[in-house]
């Protein structure tokens, strides 16, 4: 969450100058707001994110309205950054898999990378309908677990679709994390099983003895060259910044390097299907 710190401070750094400007202390500037003055010390140092209504009121008060368009701007820039789950999840699972739908399509190229589950485009319906529920329950949505499983489903006809570069990446341990019941996941490796024999995208398996020279901190999708989306507990993470993107995406080609595919790969999902069926 570092980029979202960074962005939130700018803005606190920015709103801070103006406070300055005007000769206004930030007591002074709070009895004009009519905000108690800890309000004004959070956003001012990056504790609070202000609201676009506090924003324009702030550069009103400190005489540089005209100064509201470009913070308003950089808040643009860390709503998109950040979305709460709450928020984007408000209407349940399946508006979430929609917004998915529209982004895999219009993108040519997407690498995934995945810590501790089966990317989404390789989920089978019942693996897929247990991670969703889990999201329900965590987050408090609204049942509509079985639509969500169906748009999931229906994401995964761009497996198929010419011109699309797929690559998916996954470390050994996403073959063993118990997120399911064992005749679910037995049914999900047994996919991937298939998956990893398909010419048309590439389905790489880091193995547990492989020495690696990045160390894999969180899962990722990377878009083309537009953005990158990262899914936290409570938060839905996008970036946007060229830096950011060209980063992320040395860091999934190295990764890459290091993972087994084909034969290979079958033979590491095959091992943990063995292991879960003792």
């Amino acid at each position: 969450m570092a980029h979202v710190q960074e962005a939130r401070t700018a803005i606190g750094r920015r709103l801070r100058e103006l406070r300055q400007d005007a000769g206004l202390t930030g007591t002074a500037l709070a009895e004009v707001l009519g905000w108690p003055q800890s309000k004004v010390s959070k956003i001012e140092n990056g504790r609070q994110t202000p609201t676009r209504a506090d924003i324009v009121a702030w550069t009103r008060a400190a005489g540089e309205e005209k100064a509201a368009g470009p913070i308003l701007a950089r808040l643009e820039v860390l709503e998109t950054m950040y979305a709460e789950w709450r928020r984007r999840l408000g209407t349940g699972t399946s508006a979430r898999q929609r917004a998915s739908i529209a982004l895999e399509a219009a993108a040519t190229h997407i690498r995934a990378f995945e810590t501790t589950i089966i990317p989404g485009l390789l989920q089978t319906p019942d693996y897929a309908r247990h991670l969703l529920a889990q999201s329900v329950a965590r987050h408090g949505l609204p049942d509509d677990v079985d639509e969500g499983v169906r748009t999931r489903m229906q994401r995964q006809e761009i497996l198929y679709r010419p011109g699309k570069r797929l690559h998916f990446v996954m470390t050994e341990a996403v073959l063993h994390y118990r997120l399911c019941p064992a005749e679910t996941m037995a049914g999900q490796l047994d996919r991937l099983m298939a998956l990893c024999a398909m010419s048309t995208i590439r389905v790489g398996v880091i193995g547990f003895e492989v020495e690696l020279s990045e160390s894999p901190k969180h899962g990722f999708w990377v878009f083309d060259d537009r953005r990158v989306l990262i899914e936290t507990v409570g938060a839905e993470l996008t970036l946007t910044q060229p830096q950011e993107i060209t980063l992320y995406g040395q860091v999934f080609d190295q990764l890459a390097a290091h993972a087994s595919y084909g034969p290979e790969a079958r033979r590491l999902v095959a091992g943990a299907l063995d292991a879960l069926l003792g």
